[in-house]
């Protein structure tokens, strides 16, 4: 026997997690970004913006919009983000005049009207910004932008940084979307991740959010911290499955202090078992069903009149570097310290510390420090893989035509290596294309990675999570 079924929903068993559990990629990206190369600079980036937004036709394109605020006030213990540790506000008024000096080096070759189909506000903590500094930072954005009247306006909040009153500012300022940072509602567990958080509070903002109208609120979940038991983790899922929130993102924490330094105040006694994670992961998948949750990609749940929703069953549902997506895949301009944007067949990487941000604007210059030019290997590899993670299935004629190849003997050793996943029941292979199987959904890292050349050639993955 290979798996389980709970609630009529397919459970991995002991057997294939540990043959399928490895570390590997997310692929918000492909190549992924620790293939990123220094000798691509600034100069291509601008190079590449000049190309693709010369002349009428560009105001056509649909575009993206990513702004990173590092700030935090204090520390998550688990956190794997790139942010700096502050209580000192004075700091985000100059870091909103260098998202100034970055925008207008942008919008000296975009011009100042491109039609944004999609913003979103990461970190860090953007709530961090006061109010003022947010109207000031969407004010930049609008005027040198065309906000789109059916557009996704995304902001990540700490709800211990906002409360009602913060939250219809925000819908006042365009925001459509929500996301809280919950994590889990214990508060042994929150103590133990240095992020205190009452319950009592999440529910009264997810109130406010909901007279509000946002359109969309998601919570973060994540199972494996420290001090949390099946029993503590099944107490949080009823808690936020009684939330009810629109969409849920559901992760496994992956202790790697070697790589996030925050990780090593956590005491690795403290951290559940494997048996312990795998029976909160079925539970989470129960709990989700049972409260009528439909997944939408490998991590992410959503009610089933939710847009996300919507989009994976009409075969709309795209990744980007911020996660699963309705909106269609485009450009995305990324904003401020450490932030990735992807223009064309680049990828580009800004500097990942304030001081070497701050410099190369002061030279006048983007702060693009790292990048990628896609080959064509690249770019049909990154269709392939986007498509099994996106939809879970892949039709060899459509990559045939769009990238003029066959597929067959252009993938022969990777369709052998899946036999032995059709196998183990984790996808089907005919002759028309690649299928993967409800079990094989919570695998689908995995499939992804068979098509990943530059992992096929570096068997070094301890540097990325494990996909369960």
């Amino acid at each position: 026997m290979t798996a389980v079924s709970i609630n009529c929903m397919p459970i991995p068993s002991a057997e294939l997690i540990r043959r399928f559990d490895v570390s590997g990629p997310r692929y918000t990206s492909y190549p992924t970004a620790d293939r990123f190369v220094e000798a691509f600079s600034a100069d291509q980036v601008a190079q590449v913006l000049g190309q693709r937004y010369n002349g009428p036709a560009a105001m056509l394109l649909p575009f993206s919009l990513y702004v990173h605020i590092p700030f935090c006030e204090s520390l998550c213990y688990y956190c794997a983000r790139n942010k700096i540790i502050t209580r000192h506000h004075e700091a985000s008024q100059t870091y909103l005049r260098y998202l100034s000096r970055e925008l207008n080096l942008y919008t000296a070759h975009l011009g100042t009207a491109q039609r944004l189909s999609q913003v979103h506000l990461g970190g860090g903590t953007p709530t961090f910004l006061n109010d003022d500094e947010l109207s000031q930072l969407m004010g930049l954005l609008r005027r040198n932008f065309t906000f789109a009247p059916r557009a996704e306006y995304a902001i990540e909040v700490d709800p211990r940084t906002v409360d009602a009153s913060r939250l219809a500012t925000l819908a006042e300022l365009g925001f459509n979307r929500l996301s809280f940072g919950i994590q889990d509602f214990d508060p042994s567990v929150q103590k133990a991740v240095n992020r205190f958080q009452p319950a009592e509070q999440v529910f009264a903002l997810m109130e406010s959010a909901r007279s509000l109208s946002f359109e969309s609120v998601n919570v973060n979940l994540i199972y494996g911290l420290p001090q949390q038991t099946p029993e503590s983790f099944e107490r949080t899922l009823a808690q936020v499955c009684e939330l009810r929130p629109d969409r849920i993102a559901l992760h496994g924490y992956e202790h790697l202090p070697s790589r996030f330094k925050p990780q090593r105040r956590i005491i690795v006694a403290e951290l559940p078992l494997a048996g312990a994670r795998l029976l909160m992961l079925s539970s989470s998948l129960a709990a989700f069903q049972k409260a009528g949750y439909v997944a939408v990609g490998m991590d992410h749940f959503a009610l089933p009149g939710d847009a996300l929703a919507v989009a994976k069953r009409q075969g709309r549902l795209h990744r980007n570097l911020q996660g699963y997506s309705d909106q269609p895949d485009c450009d995305l301009i990324s904003l401020g310290v450490s932030a990735t944007g992807k223009v064309g067949a680049t990828y580009s990487q800004n500097a990942e510390t304030l001081e070497e941000y701050y410099d190369c604007l002061d030279q006048g210059r983007l702060p693009v420090v790292r990048g990628l030019a896609l080959s064509r290997d690249d770019l049909v590899r990154r269709s392939v893989i986007m498509a099994l993670m996106c939809q879970g299935q892949l039709d060899f004629e459509s990559i045939d035509l769009s990238h003029l190849i066959d597929f067959k003997s252009y993938f022969a050793a990777e369709l052998e290596t899946l036999r032995g996943m059709q196998e183990q029941g984790m996808v089907e292979v005919n002759e028309s294309g690649i299928q993967v199987s409800d079990m094989g959904g919570f695998f689908v890292r995995s499939v992804a990675m068979v098509f990943d050349r530059y992992l096929q050639a570096d068997r070094n993955r301890a540097r990325f999570s494990r996909i369960i």
